[in-house]
């Protein structure tokens, strides 16, 4: 296949910051080893439009649209509307990519072409590019683990053909948060997933972006789940609605964990006050917590032991 036969993918950065890691991760898209990309950087109204106007020109190959802030999510759909790839890729403004990510991607879809999104393997680093959580995702059996949320599959790890992100609407615009979790799921109503079962995405997490953010994340996630549930459950879809009540059971674990690291973190700081509020608004959020985390850890547990044995 010649580099004219290969699909275009359209890469969409939408941000309204720039932020420090802009550069970096234009950097990485620009330098992929495929060839057919055309990228866009979307600045949703950010205050200092100078700065990001400044870092992509350092890019010729990325063009640059500005709005007003509307919202990542119509954000990203206006990028969409802007591109014309037959695959999809959204980088976030302070991630970054393996050198091959598009094109093992691509390759993925290609052999498989009765899937409609492709994920990799992606793993957690900080502020510096350490690595702070290794990759763990894996190929998930059906649409069922996907609704599950047995792996990591979100929309920095993600390849979505463009034909399945119009027919489930693309991103809702009324979610500002956990808006890819919502186009992951309808996604998964659509087709197969097919993984590539290597690191090629670093997710970056520090003190600026999103995910740290973690009762407005949680909220949200939950809101996104118990909205597809209902749906599953007005289509009289049972089987939908048993996977979205343990991926609910999931979100339970993930509140509680992550306001525990939020508690350890302030109490190292001297905060004692502050990191009893977040415990107790973890109890709150998700009374059954506790409960959850017992049950999913006690399978693993009896497993160790009849190890050690």
């Amino acid at each position: 296949m010649s580099d004219t036969d290969e699909p275009l993918v359209s890469v969409v950065v939408a941000t309204d910051r720039g932020g420090p890691f802009l550069a970096e991760a234009l950097h990485s898209a620009v330098g992929q080893t495929y060839g057919r990309i055309e990228i866009v950087v979307v600045d949703d109204g950010a205050s200092d439009p100078e700065t990001i106007a400044a870092i992509v020109a350092r890019e010729p190959r990325v063009r640059l649209v500005r709005q007003r802030n509307t919202g990542v999510s119509v954000a990203r759909n206006a990028g969409v509307a802007l591109t014309s790839g037959d695959l999809l890729v959204f980088l976030d403004d302070d991630d970054r990519w393996h050198p091959d990510r598009i094109r093992r991607q691509v390759d993925a879809l290609l052999s498989n072409p009765d899937a409609v999104l492709s994920y990799c393997g992606m793993r957690s680093i900080d502020a510096h590019g350490s690595e702070l959580v290794a990759a763990d995702q894996f190929q998930v059996a059906d649409a069922h683990e996907v609704l599950q949320r047995r792996t990591g599959i979100i929309l920095p790890n993600i390849m979505i053909r463009r034909s399945a992100f119009v027919r489930v609407g693309g991103f809702h615009p009324a979610f500002r948060r956990a808006q890819d979790l919502d186009l992951v799921l309808k996604a998964a109503l659509e087709g197969d997933f097919v993984f590539v079962p290597d690191t090629l995405v670093d997710y970056r997490t520090h003190s600026g972006n999103n995910t740290s953010r973690h009762r407005e994340l949680v909220r949200s996630i939950d809101h996104v789940i118990r909205l597809h549930r209902w749906n599953a459950l007005e289509k009289g879809r049972l089987d939908i609605v048993a996977d979205h009540d343990i991926s609910l059971r999931a979100n339970a674990r993930f509140t509680a964990w992550s306001s525990a690291r939020a508690a350890r973190r302030l109490a190292k700081s001297g905060h004692v006050l502050a990191a009893l509020g977040e415990l107790l608004w973890s109890v709150r959020a998700a009374p059954t917590a506790p409960f959850e985390w017992v049950r999913h850890r006690l399978p693993r547990w009896r497993t160790d032991t009849r190890q050690r044995r």
